[in-house]
């Protein structure tokens, strides 16, 4: 029975993916998927002989789930066996019609279907999607796997067979033969459709780098390389043109096979062509003009002689009956069948990563104008309401809540059961986070009816696709004692963020709401999948724990507490006692809007989590309550828009975790006093007393590294930013272990526990830290402190006391040190935010919301190194800029009916950019508006209306109102009235604004060269403005396992045992592929590091094979200027030198600094690495002049960023003494090499080899300088006739580069955990990493020290 239902829930949606049908665009991913991911497994499995244990349940999982189990036949035991069965490949040959007998690799684990994927991409029979595999005449059933087959072993014949079709068959075939037509066409990347999105990595890398052999022989012969960088990225350029972000690939020029290929208008067939076979008609143009009309029959396909206007169905004389398609056009159009192969070539050639679907939609904000072409596919499924994948599953549209809640109730004893369930999670929510897209989008644009039409348009809701829509509004007035439409606007995100947490905790029996929150042309649609039986009785009946009324009437259920119980430690929520309005105290176990609802299916959800974290003061004024100090002197607490304002989950971790080191240290202070002194008890209670006044207002120093501990396992912001979401971390045992008495963290005070002193020691320390508990660490919060309307029995009164100083405490912790400590982070690097996205992340991973980034600038601003902190002022100022004219966008859409969205968004884009001072609306034209316009009707889409007060916004009252926006949101004082004055006063660039104000709002604009400064003409026409895309925000299910495989992966790294966490990454790579498929943010991160890993272990070429595909992904999956996007081009950029690839090297190093410029500007402390980089390259292909303006302006960033005293710069003026020293100016050389020494002696001392080393160099760059003044007076004096020394001039070697490229780029140590080893000795640890730069063969050593290194922080 189990079984059964386990199964059912993904399949659909895999089985839709992967039955051979062409129906998805994403099938052209789960096809090379599969290929791709069990070419990881097995060559994981040849490399990792030891890990051979966990592995092949790994395997076994793989194929089963691509092969969806639903195929009855699997036997349910099966799972355990196999951990026995040693998975061996065998080889069976392929024999398919017309074409050569085949090879092809197989595992016994693997499904028949699996092997027609790999046809139905493969080159030569890619054209067949309606066949059979037999054995010695026998059909191979589809779900069959390979090792149950009887017969088949190394070696055998499977003749591939043509069936008969059927409509369905027949259409699976168009439909792939179209995604052939198409497969190189970007139009689908470029209109945000079906998972596709851009990259352009293969355009600067000539096709594939592992094919390094015929490039390398370019590689030596210098003079070949065309090295000289495009104008517009050359230092101090200003500038910056936007049509380079997409550079034109030349494989996209679309080689026409076909002009048209479409249903015909005779479909369907009558009933008596039914009867001989006929199942549908297609009309048909080809490149030569010639108009023909096609049966699909159950044997194939084949001309028939009607024409556009009469029907004939009879054969045309010859009719060419064909199987396929493809075969029957290549004889009928000799253009087709040369294009088409051509086509196909290509189309294999591709990188695999290029063209798998991602887990989820990237969109792209510009776009060249694509051609429309007619597409029968496309115009289908436009028209039939294609849900989900109707075509495939009886029963039609998909119980989302069903799948969502099954897939979580899977087994979850071991790693496979695991991986399958994690899988099925994933699969799941990225499908419906992509059905819930649609239908929002749907909802917004008037194409689905609401279920209460009557309703005004703002209080309608939806349902569409067993998906619930509502939007963001306050109906019935159910917010407005929180803030009306401000809160009904927060609400969903912090809804979402609830779902998040409860998700991560993952508690057996409690079910949450599949949620996903878009924001679309001006709305914020929330959309969640329906309670079973919730629709058929009223809110009142069905809620049996919490309240629907904000607390007036509130229930309780034993059950709810049970589960909620479990979930009370990780999320620190503290169990409290409410009134109801009789009175009576009723326990709960989360904030009081937490509803509880046993659906029909009989589970417990719980909904409404938008108070699942405690409120954050600091923007909640409440009568009578004082806030700590520290946030008085920074003007809290201050009025906000709703009162909803919550902590972040990370916040709490980072408090709880502070809390939890000042209360170890005061029991340890306490208890090493008792036992030095037993006699003078009165002083040691005075001690305690000062130590937590000293502590409980933390000063920074002793804070941030309590702050980065708790970061310790997780955050390693250079190797992996996608990982770092603290709510897997296993650390977390640490924060709230302690729950048994403190003994058992520090080992030696178990038996004094038992003793009085020692407990009442515990006691003291649990009081002054705020623990629940009296004898063990453990704070929560209770959220419905503050909340209106919500009342406490009067016998908790000291409880909540308690309860509001916490809440007081963590708001003043996020001001005091969390804040400090960003910008502590941004001054030593170790936090390096380039645009709005990556500034956003650094707040969020310190757990402070976006609402304070006012007080973040106004704090950088008064620190003393104001100078150092430039570039993140500069992001803070155009985050803040572009969400303030975010917010107005907002409003301003809901206001454009649809016929007139893209004149005025090209309105608002040019009053809030353009310099030209009246810009004025072009209104729709008049022959357009029709003028019998009058009859009112009650019931529009939201945002219809005949309004065209959109049109009268002008620049003046925009940036006016920005200001104003950033004064009430974030308390920030903009002095400027206009486009031009922001840019000159803060130093920003117009193209950098647009890319932001794009981004977060969802607007596609045409590429091309935009005049903003232009006083005389608007910079945006209407024609400019492509597109609106969706803004989506959805839960982000994890790979549980794979990721700790990652982590302990990472830990063994950094202890310097290479080899085991190399395998332990690869370990992580086949989990990550199991669970995400091939495309993923995490994969990225594991890929990159295996690169590094390989790089550093001296195999380049796998290093380089890695990282490859590292790129690739970051551009699929983040986008193509994405800042991970340019790290990863600069790291491929070092590879490729190491292999030899120098021009490869230096245009992706071009490409890196162009996307950097149009992100974030050439003022950065990241373009200076990049120029380093750049002017390294440059001077080992001997172009000094260009090297020395490349590494010139690095010297300068890094002198500003790092302060002239710093190693950094030392560095800096090293390398550019070389590049004097090579063009023989020995004065120049000498001038900065002198720097270089004079910083190396005062920082290092005179007896640092590195000063040594610097004293060396100047040395013989004397003695240069003196033999070649000697050479020249030697000329003077005696003319033509002097005898001349040779004089050696040193062209660099490639080896020395390399070393000095490996330096720059921190390669000798392996900085994985950057952020621990700040903390210790961070100034002799900096050192270190730039001056000891021991070759890269003794990693081990290096690392060991680094071990010791990190000791003291346990």
């Amino acid at each position: 029975m189990v079984s059964k239902t386990d199964d059912i829930p993904v399949c659909p949606a895999e089985l839709a993916d992967e039955a051979g049908d062409g129906a998805q665009d994403a099938n052209g991913g789960s096809r090379t998927h599969l290929k791709e991911s069990c070419g990881c497994v097995h060559s994981a499995d040849t490399a990792m002989v030891n890990g051979g244990g966990p592995h092949e349940p790994v395997e076994e999982v793989e194929s089963k789930q691509d092969g969806h189990s639903e195929a009855n036949g699997i036997d349910e035991s099966n799972e355990q066996e196999v951990i026995v069965i040693q998975d061996t490949g065998f080889t069976v040959k392929i024999q398919a019609p017309g074409a050569e007998p085949f090879d092809l690799q197989v595992s016994p684990q693997e499904m028949v279907q699996e092997i027609h994927q790999v046809l139905i991409d493969r080159e030569d029979t890619c054209h067949r999607t309606c066949f059979s595999l037999q054995l010695d005449g026998n059909v191979l059933a589809n779900f069959a796997e390979l090792k149950s087959i009887e017969g088949l072993q190394e070696g055998s014949l499977l003749k591939v067979v043509e069936e008969p079709y059927t409509v369905r068959e027949a259409r699976i075939h168009v439909r792939h033969i179209r995604d052939l037509l198409k497969s190189l066409d970007p139009s689908d990347a470029y209109n945000g459709v079906d998972c596709n999105s851009l990259s352009f990595l293969s355009i600067f890398t000539d096709g594939d780098l592992g094919e390094s052999g015929k490039r390398k022989r370019k590689g030596s012969e210098l003079e070949q390389i065309d090295c000289t960088p495009p104008e517009h990225i050359l230092p101090g350029g200003k500038d910056r043109p936007l049509v380079p972000l997409q550079p034109q690939n030349k494989d996209w020029k679309p080689m026409q096979c076909l002009k048209v290929l479409t249903m015909s208008g005779w479909n369907p067939p009558p009933g008596n062509r039914k009867m001989h076979g006929d199942l549908m008609y297609l009309y048909i143009v080809t490149v030569e003009e010639r108009h023909v009309s096609v049966t699909a029959s159950t044997r194939g396909f084949y001309l028939n002689q009607s024409t556009t206007y009469t029907f004939n169905p009879k054969p045309a004389n010859p009719s060419f009956l064909s199987h396929s398609l493809v075969e029957l056009l290549s004889q009928i159009s000799p253009a087709f069948k040369k294009n088409f192969t051509a086509l196909q070539k290509k189309r294999v050639q591709r990188h695999p990563f290029e063209r798998i679907a991602t887990p989820f939609q990237v969109y792209s904000w510009t776009s060249p104008q694509v051609d429309h072409a007619m597409d029968c596919v496309r115009a289908e499924d436009a028209y039939t309401s294609r849900l989900g994948y109707e075509e495939h599953i009886p029963g039609q549209t998909r119980d989302w809540n069903e799948e969502l809640q099954t897939t979580r109730e899977l087994p979850r004893k071991n790693l496979p059961e695991r991986l399958l369930r994690e899988r099925a999670i994933f699969k799941v929510h990225s499908d419906f986070a992509a059905a819930a897209t649609r239908g929002a989008m749907a909802v917004i644009d008037g194409n689905v009816m609401a279920i209460n039409p009557g309703d005004e348009t703002h209080m309608q809701m939806f349902i569409w696709n067993n998906i619930f829509f509502s939007l963001g509004f306050d109906v019935r007035d159910h917010y407005r004692e929180l803030g009306g439409d401000a809160a009904a606007h927060a609400a969903p995100t912090n809804d979402l963020n609830g779902v998040r947490a409860y998700g991560a905790v993952d508690v057996e029996g409690l079910y949450t709401l599949g949620t996903v929150v878009v924001d679309y042309r001006g709305y914020r649609v929330t959309a969640q999948s329906i309670i079973p039986g919730i629709l058929e009785r009223e809110q009142e009946q069905s809620v049996i724990y919490g309240s629907i009324d904000f607390g007036k009437t509130v229930v309780s259920h034993g059950k709810y507490l049970e589960l909620l119980e479990k979930t009370s430690r990780p999320l620190k929520v503290q169990r409290h006692n409410v009134l109801n309005e009789k009175n009576d105290a009723v326990e709960l176990c989360s904030s009081v809007e937490c509803k509880g609802i046993i659906g029909n299916d009989g589970r417990h959800y719980i909904l409404d989590l938008l108070r699942t974290f405690p409120p954050d003061l600091n923007f909640l004024p409440v009568e009578g309550e004082e806030l700590p100090p520290e946030c008085q002197r920074q003007g809290f607490p201050r009025q906000h828009r709703h009162r909803l304002a919550c902590l972040r989950q990370e916040l709490i971790e980072a408090f709880v975790e502070h809390r939890y080191l000042l209360f170890m240290k005061m029991a340890a202070l306490q208890l090493m006093q008792q036992k030095a002194n037993k006699n003078e008890m009165p002083a040691i209670t005075q001690t305690s007393e000062t130590e937590t006044n000293a502590d409980a207002k933390p000063t920074a120093p002793s804070d941030s590294s309590s702050a980065q501990v708790s970061t310790d396992s997780s955050v390693q912001t250079d190797s992996n930013p996608g990982v770092t979401e603290k709510d897997e971390k296993p650390s977390n045992a640490a924060t709230n272990g302690p729950l048994e008495p403190t003994a058992t963290q520090n080992g030696e005070c178990k038996s004094p526990l038992e003793d009085p002193k020692s407990r009442e020691v515990v006691l003291n320390a649990c009081k002054a830290v705020g623990s629940i508990s009296n004898t063990s660490f453990d704070i929560r919060f209770n959220p419905d402190i503050f909340s209106p309307g919500v009342r406490f029995p009067d016998d908790s009164a000291d409880d909540i006391q308690k309860q509001k100083q916490l809440l007081k405490d963590s708001a003043a912790f996020l001001v005091s040190c969390q804040i400090p400590s960003l910008v502590k982070d941004c001054l030593d690097h170790s936090a390096l935010p380039m645009d709005g996205a990556t500034l956003t992340e650094a707040l969020h991973q310190r757990g402070i919301n976006i609402r304070y980034l006012g007080n973040v600038l106004e704090f950088v601003d008064k620190t003393p190194a104001k100078a150092q902190l430039e570039h993140f002022y500069r992001i803070g100022i155009i985050e803040l800029i572009t969400r303030c004219a975010k917010h107005i966008f907002k409003t301003y859409l809901q206001g454009v009916e649809l016929s007139a969205l893209s004149a005025a968004v090209s309105h608002f884009l040019n009053c809030f950019l353009s310099s030209f001072p009246d810009a004025v609306a072009h209104l729709p034209p008049d022959e357009l508006v029709s003028r019998r316009k009058n009859r009112k009707r009650r019931n529009r889409v939201p945002g219809s209306g005949d309004n065209t007060a959109w049109a009268s916004l002008t620049p003046s009252e925009l940036w006016k109102n920005i200001a104003s926006e950033a004064q009430s949101y974030y308390h920030f004082t903009i002095q400027c009235d206009s486009v031009d004055q922001v840019i000159e006063k803060h130093g920003l660039q117009k193209i950098t604004l647009l890319r932001e104000i794009s981004v977060k709002a969802g607007i596609q604009i045409l590429i091309k060269e935009y005049n903003f400064d232009s006083r005389h003409k608007p910079t945006f026409t209407e024609e400019d403005i492509l597109n609106i895309f969706p803004v989506v925000k959805h839960v982000n299910p994890k790979a549980s396992d794979a990721f700790h495989f990652f982590q302990s992966g990472q830990a063994k790294v950094q202890q310097g045992f290479l080899k085991e966490g190399c395998e332990l990454i690869n370990e992580a790579l086949n989990l990550f592929n199991n669970v995400y498929g091939a495309m993923h943010v995490e994969i990225c991160a594991c890929l990159r590091l295996l690169a590094r890993l390989n790089y550093i272990m001296g195999d380049h070429a796998e290093a380089l094979s890695n990282q490859q595909k590292a790129v690739l992904m970051s551009e699929r999956v983040l986008g193509i200027e994405h800042p991970n996007t340019i790290q990863e081009y600069m790291h491929l950029a070092l590879y490729c030198f190491a292999n030899g690839q120098l021009s490869t090297a230096l245009k992706l190093l071009y490409r890196a600094r162009y996307l950097m410029l149009l992100v974030c500007g050439e003022d950065h402390p990241e373009m200076a690495l990049l120029d380093s980089n750049i002017g390294l390259v440059l001077h080992g292909v001997m172009e000094y002049d260009l090297a020395l303006r490349f590494l010139e302006n690095a010297l300068a960033l890094n002198s500003k960023y790092h302060g002239a005293r710093s190693l950094k710069v030392a560095l800096s003026h090293h390398l550019v003494a070389r590049v004097y020293e090579s063009k023989a100016e020995f004065r120049s050389a000498l001038q900065h090499e002198k720097e270089g020494y004079t910083i190396y002696k005062n920082q290092m001392g005179e007896a640092h080899e590195k000063t040594k080393e610097s004293s060396e160099y100047l040395k013989y760059l004397t003695q240069q300088a003196v033999a070649l003044q000697r050479t020249m007076n030697e000329i003077y004096k005696n003319g033509s006739s002097a005898s001349i020394m040779p004089l050696k001039f040193t062209a660099p070697s490639m080896a020395n580069i390399l070393e000095q490229l490996n330096i720059i780029n921190g390669i000798i140590f392996i900085p994985l955990s950057q952020k621990d080893l700040e903390n210790l000795k961070a100034e002799v640890q900096r050192r270190q990493n730039l001056q000891e730069p021991e070759k890269s063969e003794q990693p081990t050593e290096d690392s060991t020290l680094e071990l010791e290194d990190k000791i003291p922080v346990d």
